[in-house]
């Protein structure tokens, strides 16, 4: 085959590819793939059909403009077409355009309207004697799909123009977007009713904009964004864009707020650049920015290719989203034992920079965009935001499933992942390197073993120059006394100090040292209900090894009645605890069966930590198995002091009024809580009361 020959077959190929990929785009609101790879195969035609002109047919995609009208709805043609825009990608390019409009018209220095390209979904509205009468999709640029019900349902859509000169008719030019906020929320909603999420806002636009039933429409909180003018009658417009963008405000359309009047081509390059900044921070995705001839004369002068005006460009910014091969999955552990797949990609430029690897979330989102190893992936990367792979481009040739490890990547400690939860993590909080500060950090903290002296910075240094690994390190920290003199911010006396308070933290209590350990969902007053149910630190542990036997029995005996296998995991044990239902009974039983967490526990008791057992509830506290919830202000105590003398008589102090509150002492300003406790018959207690009840318990 000749050389000739390819290339002609390859513009062919192109033609067919960009067709589908265009109908995918503008009458499916599902395109295959990314914007940018779009542009890259379109470029290639466009570069291939310049050398050989002959080649060229009608129907090219380089001849077109989005795609034929969808059979869905009825065709309209557009009083004049909707053109496409050229794009450029570089300030090379953008200096190009600049150049030959200038010499087309002999001028020196040319002003431009400049405004934001938004990633939106294009609309023609009709408008005769100022009441909105029709309304179109771009569709192949000469004809669009009539969707004025669905348009009707925009809030901010004028309906009928408002103010002064309004033309006898007149068709507005603008796009219709989704704000971010809004779009993250039709998602959330979606996929609580078991719908499929949108891919981006734009889809979302573009799908919601298209419904058959107009009153899905109204449910979505679409915006239009009006940007020009196509056919006008009965009305002299002003010859300057700036100033019809202008016009368009007064008759009630929005428009962008950063729309500008710019000077040359230092001016369209200063614009897109302050445009490039405030991206990331805008509520609506814009895609480029957009520079038009602002003068009208000169733009009838410049006039029209196939497809575009010669007047306008659209300046692109670097693509937020191409695609690539994802090659493999790594997985990360964060600092609270979260693993994250993070995807190993080829290599490619998005965004600004060049990515090669992207984060994949949790395997819930692995699972739901169906990725797999292999697979050709679109990559999103937007201003400063972590490049993500936000969904399945094509799947490949030869794939491989993304599979959670059963070990932690990094310490080999069990990876758990509990029902009900999207994210695993690893359980070896205690001996995981990449949790290691925060495990440390909170095992000293005031309401953990109270360490004074022993800070978030101290530790953080500690463990950069290899002085704490564990917990039991922390006891060891006198023999590095005199190094410990040496640094910078120490001394004698502070040294004293610190090991001073880390001597006495050898003495703790039960409750604080199961908060100090750092299982996952145990907060301090689970902690403390925790040391009051079974006693000793042997009788949890016991206990948790239990609630895991269980689990594998209730799970051999009855594989398919759940109910079943609850009653028997509900009957005793962790889940007798007051608060602690199945998730939190499995992260205690999870952390107690990690041989190293154990191994870190009995370190700790060799160093000397030790801390007294406490009275468990078949003893004789008047008040054990009793819920309270304070609220208010009282004279005779402080909040705190008041739970103090409730938890010393073996009663549960909570935040939040459920069926399961015994009593809520409400003080002075009690708030919502007494209103919600009166609602769900709970016992109240006025100030007063609380003192009587306190005194007859503790009289015995």
């Amino acid at each position: 085959m000749s050389g000739q020959q390819a290339t002609r077959e390859r513009a062919q190929q192109l033609a067919d590819e960009l067709r589908e990929h265009s109908q995918a785009y503008y009458r499916d609101d599902a395109p295959t793939i990314s914007d940018a790879e779009y542009d890259r195969l379109f470029r290639e035609l466009q570069a291939i059909e310049s050398e050989h002109p002959e080649w060229v047919t009608p129907d090219s995609p380089t001849q077109r403009v989005g795609a034929p009208p969808s059979d869905k709805f009825e065709s309209v043609d557009h009083a004049t077409p909707m053109l496409s825009l050229g794009n450029c990608f570089d300030d090379d390019e953008l200096a190009e355009f600049d150049r030959r409009a200038r010499d087309a018209v002999d001028g020196g220095a040319l002003a431009y309207c400049a405004e934001p390209k938004f990633d939106g979904t294009a609309l023609n509205l009709r408008y005769e004697n100022g009441v909105m009468l029709r309304a179109t999709t771009r569709g192949d640029g000469i004809t669009g799909e009539d969707i004025t019900p669905n348009a009707r349902t925009i809030r901010n859509l004028p309906l009928r123009l408002t103010g002064k000169d309004v033309p006898e008719f007149i068709e507005i030019r603008g796009e219709v977007v989704l704000a971010r906020s809004r779009f993250e929320a039709l998602n959330a909603r979606l996929e609580e009713k078991g719908h499929k999420a949108f891919v981006n806002p734009r889809n979302a636009a573009a799908g919601s904009l298209r419904q058959l039933d107009s009153r899905i429409t109204a449910d979505r909180p679409l915006a239009f964004m009006a940007y020009g003018i196509g056919r006008v009658d009965g009305q002299t417009l002003p010859g300057s864009l700036f100033e019809q963008l202008q016009q368009l405000s007064a008759w009630g359309f929005t428009i962008s707020e950063y729309v500008e009047r710019v000077d040359g081509l230092e001016g369209c390059k200063g614009y897109y650049q302050a445009m490039a900044e405030r991206r990331a921070g805008l509520d609506i995705e814009i895609d480029g920015c957009v520079f038009k001839v602002d003068d009208a004369a000169t733009r009838d002068e410049l006039g029209f290719v196939a497809r575009a005006p010669r007047w306008a460009i659209a300046r692109k910014f670097p693509a937020e989203e191409t695609t690539t091969t994802l090659n493999s999955v790594e997985f990360q552990v964060g600092r609270t034992g979260a693993l994250t797949p993070v995807a190993k990609l080829e290599p490619v430029f998005v965004g600004g920079v060049t990515v090669s690897n992207a984060t994949l979330h949790n395997m819930d989102e692995i699972a739901r965009k169906d990725i797999r190893i292999g697979d050709q992936v679109i990559v999103r990367r937007a201003g400063d935001v972590i490049p993500e792979v936000k969904a399945l481009a094509k799947r490949g040739e030869q794939t491989t499933a993304i599979e959670l490890p059963a070990g932690c990547p990094v310490c080999g400690s069990h990876v758990e992942r509990v029902e009900g939860e999207a994210v695993a993590r690893c359980t070896g909080g205690l001996v995981c390197a990449a949790q290691r500060r925060e495990a440390l950090k909170h095992f000293a903290s005031r309401r953990a073993l109270d360490i004074e002296g022993l800070g978030d910075r101290q530790i953080e240094a500690f463990v950069d120059e290899g002085l704490l690994e564990s917990p039991a390190d922390i006891f060891a920290l006198h023999q590095h006394r005199e190094a410990l003199v040496e640094r910078e911010g120490y001394g004698e006396k502070s040294v004293e100090n610190l090991l001073a308070s880390i001597e006495s933290s050898k003495q703790t209590t039960l409750e604080r040292f199961v908060f100090a350990l750092g299982i996952r969902e145990v907060g301090e007053t689970m902690a403390r209900d925790l040391a009051r149910h079974f006693g000793t630190l042997e009788a949890l542990q016991e206990e948790a090894a239990a609630y895991l036997a269980r689990i594998k029995r209730a799970e051999d005996e009855h594989p398919d009645n759940r109910a079943a296998r609850e009653r028997l995991l509900t009957s005793e044990g962790l889940q007798a605890v007051p608060g602690v239902g199945s998730r939190v009974a499995h992260c205690i039983a999870d952390f107690f069966s990690e041989q190293r967490n154990r191994d870190v526990i009995d370190a700790l008791v060799a160093v000397g930590v030790q801390w007294e057992s406490v009275r468990t509830e078949s003893g004789a506290q008047p008040l054990s198995g009793k819920t309270f919830v304070l609220t208010g202000s009282m004279d005779s105590m402080t909040r705190g002091e008041a739970g103090e003398r409730l938890e010393a008589l073996g009663g549960r102090v909570t935040s939040s009024v459920s069926k399961k509150t015994d009593y809520v002492v409400a003080g002075a300003s009690p708030g919502s809580k007494r209103d919600k406790a009166e609602k769900l018959g709970v016992t109240l207690l006025d100030e007063d009361g609380f003192l009587a009840l306190l005194e007859d318990v503790e009289a015995g």
